[in-house]
């Protein structure tokens, strides 16, 4: 298309789709569904899992340590639970997002043995389509891989809860496959590197399998095994209200089918605003030591923190990246876990000096913060602080950091997914108020 003429129409684009702010007020619309306390509008009910971030004293909304429950369980109780039983916990907390309580041992063992069996793709599909048109956009490959993995199901449209459960499983058990699988294709067609595709072992656990598939000897260590299965398990879900959740709402309730609702939430997932805020970071992180001198330097790095927020540094956003939280204020419980086990992989890989800079900048950053905007709540890191540094420890490419957190995540979709199936038999169907200016036709050739 001619530039000039694109850049013409872009313009009456423009001119004839803006909105006056003063409309939003005048009709009580809530811009991003949030109100002006920037909490999210409610827009359903949900048993799957919810946010605590304020409580309820003396008629007052008070702030309060984030919680995050799935299924009523606290995120750090259930943890804590697997962590010192000395199990993964990626299997056991998909068993109770999915079906609402913990699983025995005997039930864990063949859920576990249910995903180990599905946990391959039919005949060909990575020959024919995951090496085709390979690119560094992990994300719309994944979209396509699950949209073309409903034409190898011939009842694909059936939205009965076993069918649906059913296709579930299946791709949560194929979503680190055709992660890994398209990245190393990537990575030999464009970048001209050895291709591996290794099998996974249906006796590991999910965290087992992405790096025994990711790495050229298939070898991992028990705390990389432990803390990326950690990574997995508090990105799986997340209170029902963030974009990619609510995209499965909104398209289940048409009646479409499983594929192309997961396929709109890894759209939705895709989006820089809600899936790669870690890359963000890990990019914020290494923009910082190449604008400082000295990183151990507190007040070098607080003059780098401040330029970032007036704007002077990165991509001129004005943004600390992996700070603050649309609903948590005090803190993020998955950030708190998080860290823990990141000071040991740091301990383990000889990173201490960068997990030193990343404390500072989660100490100075809250309190710049809060010295520059006006806040309605309080500012801490969020999980995407210290994920991205995990992964970069662990030799995952970035290419892949936003499809990891789809492999957790379609576990939490998959909940929502039955939950708004058995639930309503209504489309989802938010009104508009209409704010344009009535005009008459005019013919073509008065115009």
């Amino acid at each position: 298309m001619d530039a000039s003429n694109l850049q013409h129409l872009s313009a009456l684009v423009l001119e004839h789709n803006r909105i006056d702010a003063q409309h939003y007020l005048d009709n009580n619309v809530f811009t991003g569904l949030r109100n002006k306390q920037g909490e999210g509008v409610l827009t359903g009910l949900t048993k799957v899992s919810t946010i605590i971030s304020a409580k309820q004293v003396n008629g007052r909304r008070v702030p309060c340590e984030g919680e995050l429950r799935y299924r009523g369980i606290d995120v750090r109780e259930l943890c804590a639970g697997f962590l010192q039983a000395g199990r993964l916990g990626f299997e056991e907390t998909a068993y109770l997002l999915l079906f609402g309580e913990l699983p025995t041992a005997a039930q864990l063992s063949n859920f576990n043995a249910l995903l180990g069996e599905q946990c391959q793709l039919p005949i060909n599909f990575v020959r024919d389509v995951i090496m085709k048109a390979p690119r560094r956009d992990m994300m719309n490959m994944l979209a396509r891989s699950v949209l073309t993995l409903g034409a190898y199901d011939e009842e694909a449209d059936d939205i009965s809860i076993p069918n649906v459960l059913a296709q579930s499983l299946r791709l949560i058990s194929v979503f680190p496959l055709l992660a890994v699988y398209g990245y190393h294709c990537y990575n030999h067609y464009h970048r001209e590197s050895s291709l591996y595709i290794h099998r996974p072992d249906p006796a590991l656990s999910t965290a087992e399998n992405i790096l025994r598939m990711l790495r050229p000897d298939m070898a991992y260590s028990p705390i990389e095994a432990q803390i990326l299965d950690l990574a997995l398990v508090l990105h799986m879900e997340h209170g029902g209200g963030n974009n990619s959740s609510f995209t499965t709402h909104v398209v289940s309730s048409s009646g479409t089918d499983t594929y192309s609702t997961i396929a709109a939430a890894l759209g939705s997932l895709k989006g820089p605003k809600h899936g790669g805020a870690n890359i963000k970071v890990v990019q914020m992180m290494e923009d910082l030591k190449a604008n400082v001198t000295d990183t151990a330097s507190e007040t070098q790095v607080r003059d780098y923190l401040t330029k970032l927020l007036n704007k002077e540094a990165l991509d001129g956003k004005g943004l600390i990246y992996g700070m603050g939280h649309a609903v948590y204020s005090l803190s993020d419980p998955r950030a708190d876990l998080f860290k823990q086990f990141t000071r040991q992989l740091a301990d383990e890989a000889g990173e201490q000096v960068e997990f030193k800079l990343y404390e500072m900048v989660e100490r100075i950053a809250p309190e710049l913060i809060a010295e520059k905007r006006k806040i309605y709540k309080g500012v801490s890191p969020n999980v995407d602080f210290y994920s991205g540094f995990v992964y970069r420890v662990l030799g995952i490419p970035e290419e892949l950091y936003t499809p990891l957190f789809a492999v957790a995540r379609i576990v939490g979709w998959s909940a929502h997914r039955m939950e708004e199936l058995i639930n309503q038999n209504k489309i989802i169907r938010p009104a508009y108020q209409s704010v344009m200016d009535a005009q008459g036709y005019v013919p073509v050739e008065e115009r």
